[in-house]
């Protein structure tokens, strides 16, 4: 662990326990814990005693020991986690479906590692000399330049090409040929393709690395990891678990294709309840309620946003996919489901999440997730987007098999980053 406090915070989350439990199994006060998860630079934060410290460890190896003898009443395996994530025998991320909640935890754990590369506080070299290659064939700018930076925060290099104009797929070359072709010149591929099934088709053709950046309406998994592991670092700082909590899904459900793959990860856990807001035209999939309500989990589909909002605990927003609309008009999403500032404050709670995949649309007319909420301490975006470069490090480390290599591998920046990346940040001192 990188601080005392991702320590404790890495333990609550493999405990499964809230800030009370926690305090209760190792029989403190709840104040104690409270201060020493807090930031090493606070004026209260204070130092774990070491014993405390040996306990919290004994706890995990008795934990991990129980819930390995049971896991489908065999002992632990030593695969490696590229090996019981991978496609079709490949390692390739290409769904959410790779995951179970045991893997999830696990990259999870990579990602707490990542994090001071990610701040800017520590180098590492364990892409040195690795190439990727970037291929975009819709537009991005946050997704195709995090997952760059991650590769190059581990030492790596990037190619890329952008749209299909620059691509020799303008040309009439197949998925197969160009697919081929780059895996003789990268040794990883990240890719996004305006058609559903598309990365996976890029996948068969290639035995290195290939990453699903977005396939249509298809999924997005690495956006719905950032995502889940944001829920789980906000959840964490506020002593509340994913188990049970309310999440709100708002705007475009049916071809959003963060929000399939979002929730297909949060129905690994127990006892959801889920508000799904959205027009009768931008409905979930069936095919994904399903899945969700197979898990237990509970259901409401609403037109209004009042009710979907009403004591949500996490709200996730996601504008109108206009590019998906072929030969459709965009019926129904009117001003009422715009999420405002005086709306969250009569609806939701102090704590609850807010959280967009971005970009937000602000154009007159879209009904995005409203600005005037760009001072609210609730509003997670920008630590949502900030999260994507240790997860996706921690992608890239795990499926070329560099991931117990990167601790040792680091060393101090040479230079100085700022401590508030963004003007507006030092108003969330404190939450991380």
């Amino acid at each position: 662990m990188n601080s005392q406090q991702d320590f404790l915070r890495d333990a609550m989350r493999r405990l499964n326990l809230t800030r009370d439990a926690f305090s209760d199994r190792l029989g403190v006060r709840r104040r104690a814990l409270d201060t020493w998860l807090l930031p090493a630079d606070s004026g209260e934060s204070r130092s774990m005693p070491e014993m405390v410290e040996k306990f919290v460890s004994e706890i995990l190896l008795t934990h991990e020991a129980a819930s390995a003898g049971t896991q489908r009443g065999r002992a632990p395996t030593a695969q490696p986690l590229a090996q019981r994530i991978a496609a079709e025998g490949r390692p390739h991320l290409l769904s959410v479906g790779q995951f179970d909640r045991g893997s999830l935890e696990e990259l999870f754990q990579v990602a707490d590692l990542m994090q001071p590369i990610a701040r800017r506080q520590k180098v590492s070299r364990v892409l040195e000399g690795a190439v990727l290659g970037s291929l975009f064939f819709e537009a991005s700018t946050r997704t195709r330049v995090s997952f760059g930076a991650a590769f190059c925060r581990l030492g790596g290099t990037v190619c890329d090409t952008t749209g299909f104009t620059f691509s020799s797929m303008a040309k009439g070359e197949s998925i197969y040929d160009t697919s081929r072709v780059m895996a003789g010149y990268v040794d990883a591929l990240v890719v996004r393709h305006p058609e559903q099934g598309a990365v996976a088709e890029f996948a068969r053709a290639t035995n290195i690395p290939v990453i699903n950046a977005g396939d249509g309406p298809g999924e997005h998994p690495s956006q719905a990891i950032l995502d889940l592991y944001t829920i789980q670092r906000e959840f964490s700082r506020l002593g509340k678990l994913v188990d049970g909590t309310h999440v709100a899904l708002v705007g475009d459900l049916k071809y959003g294709r963060t929000v399939h793959s979002l929730i297909r990860l949060l129905a690994l856990y127990k006892g959801l309840k889920f508000s799904l807001v959205a027009p009768p035209s931008l409905e979930m999939p069936a095919y994904l309620l399903e899945l969700v309500a197979r898990n237990g989990h509970v259901i409401e589909q609403t037109t209004s946003l009042q009710d979907g909002l009403r004591g949500a605990d996490v709200v996730y927003a996601t504008r109108i996919q206009k590019e998906r609309f072929v030969g459709e008009a965009i019926e129904g999403y009117t001003p009422e489901f715009q999420i405002r500032k005086s709306l969250v404050d009569e609806l939701c709670k102090p704590d609850t999440i807010l959280m967009h995949p971005l970009p937000r649309d602000g154009r007159p007319g879209a009904n995005d997730l409203s600005t005037d909420l760009n001072h609210d301490p609730r509003l997670a975006i920008f630590r949502q987007t900030d999260n994507g470069i240790p997860v996706r490090m921690a992608l890239f480390a795990v499926l070329m098999g560099v991931e117990n290599q990167v601790a040792r591998s680091m060393r101090d920046a040479g230079w100085r980053s700022p401590s508030h990346v963004g003007p507006d940040d030092a108003v969330f001192d404190g939450l991380d």
